[in-house]
């Protein structure tokens, strides 16, 4: 087996076997949804005369999965660095390319299989979202927000030492991000410097883009402006990411 293989199938099964952190992963953003979904269920947005949950049920989704992107690269790279399995993994002839290509894909399939459950429980009657006939635009703009947090990830992972700090960086930047980037509520009812200032953040592409296949609510040129920054920013964290990175703590 190679070792992107190996690390690959490792993955996985420490992956499955973890069911308090796949329930969190899956669980914590559907309870915003059911919250949220139920409290403003039939309401409109009255800036803009579309239902809340056309705003909400793709913004919750966007953020939950960039969240368990950030997480989920940055605790296991600190965790294999604090535990010397990178030094060792540098003592083989694998690079780094590859052991991060071996978690890309499984932060790809976790993301996947996030945005499915979600938009199933979004399209129940309580809370009613209904999707654009563009809604498999989706999946390439999932594969760009899903790649842009992992690189952010892996600037926290190669910075924290610590369980406690990578929580500590990652919640300073993604809880914020939510609420400014119209995660929460709708970016529409927010005061027009927040909405300038979320202009500089990545979510607010992630979740615009994700808006506007899923509910129609922009043109093809939004979502494709949308996807060019989420790539821009792409590159700039993994420029920063491979510059930052460390294989041991000793370093």
């Amino acid at each position: 087996m190679s070792a992107y293989g190996a690390l690959t199938s490792a993955g996985y099964r420490a992956q499955v076997r973890d069911a308090a952190t796949l329930f969190f992963t899956f669980a914590f953003p559907l309870v915003f949804l059911v919250v949220f979904g139920l409290i403003f269920s039939g309401q409109d947005v009255a800036e803009t005369g579309r239902p809340y949950i056309s705003y909400i049920a793709p913004g919750v989704m966007s953020w939950g999965v960039g969240n368990a992107a950030v997480f989920g690269i940055a605790f296991t790279l600190m965790q294999w660095r604090r535990d010397d399995l990178l030094r060792l993994i540098r003592m083989t002839p694998t690079s780094l390319p590859t052991v991060l290509a071996s978690r890309y894909v499984l932060a790809l399939a976790v993301g996947v299989v996030q945005a499915v459950v979600f938009v199933a429980v979004a399209l129940l009657p309580p809370f009613g979202l209904e999707l654009d006939s563009r809604w498999p635009l989706a999946l390439p703009v999932l594969l760009l927000g899903i790649t842009a947090f992992l690189t952010m990830g892996v600037i926290i992972g190669s910075y924290a030492d610590t369980p406690e700090a990578v929580a500590a960086i990652a919640n300073f930047l993604m809880v914020p991000m939510a609420f400014l980037s119209g995660s929460f509520l709708p970016l529409d009812m927010m005061p027009s410097w927040l909405q300038t200032v979320s202009l500089a953040l990545p979510l607010r592409y992630f979740n615009d883009a994700v808006t506007a296949s899923l509910s129609g609510s922009g043109g093809l040129g939004d979502i494709a402006v949308d996807c060019g920054a989420l790539a821009a920013f792409t590159v700039v964290c993994a420029a920063v990411a491979l510059r930052t990175f460390r294989w041991s703590s000793r370093t």
